[in-house]
């Protein structure tokens, strides 16, 4: 069967941007790539991933970042986006590294007429108290580290948006989104799992897709994990396609 045709210049559109709308407190640039660490609170912010098409890494290269890893404490984590050259795959595939997720890239057309404000949302330039406690009240593991979470957030330096969706009063679902460019990134989507099958999300999705597009972006762009049927669905609805698919692969340490 052939392989899909990848809008390349797209793909790599959204991959250069992601490393500024979610920004790892240490970044190393290692010939094509870019080397990230975030004390292991994301794995979007604790791996390394090719910044041009046809990235390679050749021995010397691949046990250099490697090591960067365990010296940190994390596992040598590598994102095989279109980006990836075969060969570069083949080598990481053939040491070790395992598939620990998949995931699609999504990206949507913005209109601002399309998208109009969203009644409930309260959005902030910088991600502040209430916020980075509101979203790692609602996660599990590490992602409850406030100190990480923050390290990572307080340090986008492009205009951003850190959304809280208001339900009967209270706090019922939170997300943000980042513009650089013409586009504009949209993730940390997280609602009250009290709340859930009420369309919050879709709601304050369409309320940073409105902000996105006031700030003059053409287009949105999103991270999904491939297992995550639900959010796929919402997405789609919302006007998001499939632009890329990557896995991330770690070695065990």
């Amino acid at each position: 069967m052939d392989k899909p045709v990848i809008d390349m210049a797209l793909a790599s559109a959204c991959e250069t941007r992601i490393v500024n709308a979610w920004p790892a407190p240490t970044t190393l640039i290692v010939d094509q790539w870019v080397v990230r660490f975030a004390n292991g609170y994301s794995g979007r912010a604790n791996s390394a991933s090719s910044l041009r098409e046809g990235g390679d890494m050749d021995e010397a290269t691949l046990a250099f970042v490697k090591d960067l890893y365990r010296q940190a404490g994390l596992p040598p984590r590598i994102r095989f986006t279109p980006l990836v050259s075969e060969g570069a795959r083949q080598r990481f595939a053939e040491r070790g590294y395992r598939v620990e997720t998949a995931s699609f890239g999504m990206v949507a057309e913005l209109d601002p007429g399309l998208h109009p404000p969203i009644s409930g949302m309260i959005a902030t330039a910088q991600a502040d108290d209430a916020w980075i406690d509101g979203v790692c009240a609602h996660q599990t593991g590490n992602k409850r580290n406030r100190e990480h979470l923050a390290a990572i957030v307080c340090g986008v330096r492009v205009p951003a948006a850190f959304a809280t969706l208001m339900h009967e009063g209270r706090p019922a679902a939170y997300a943000m989104s980042v513009t650089e460019r013409g586009m504009a990134e949209i993730g940390a989507v997280i609602v009250d799992k009290a709340l859930r099958g009420r369309g919050l999300g879709k709601q304050l999705m369409l309320g940073l897709m409105g902000w996105a597009a006031a700030q003059g972006c053409a287009q949105a762009y999103l991270q999904v994990d491939q297992s995550n049927g639900l959010a796929l669905e919402m997405y789609r609805r919302l006007g998001f396609r499939t632009v890329y698919a990557y896995e991330t692969r770690i070695l065990d340490i």
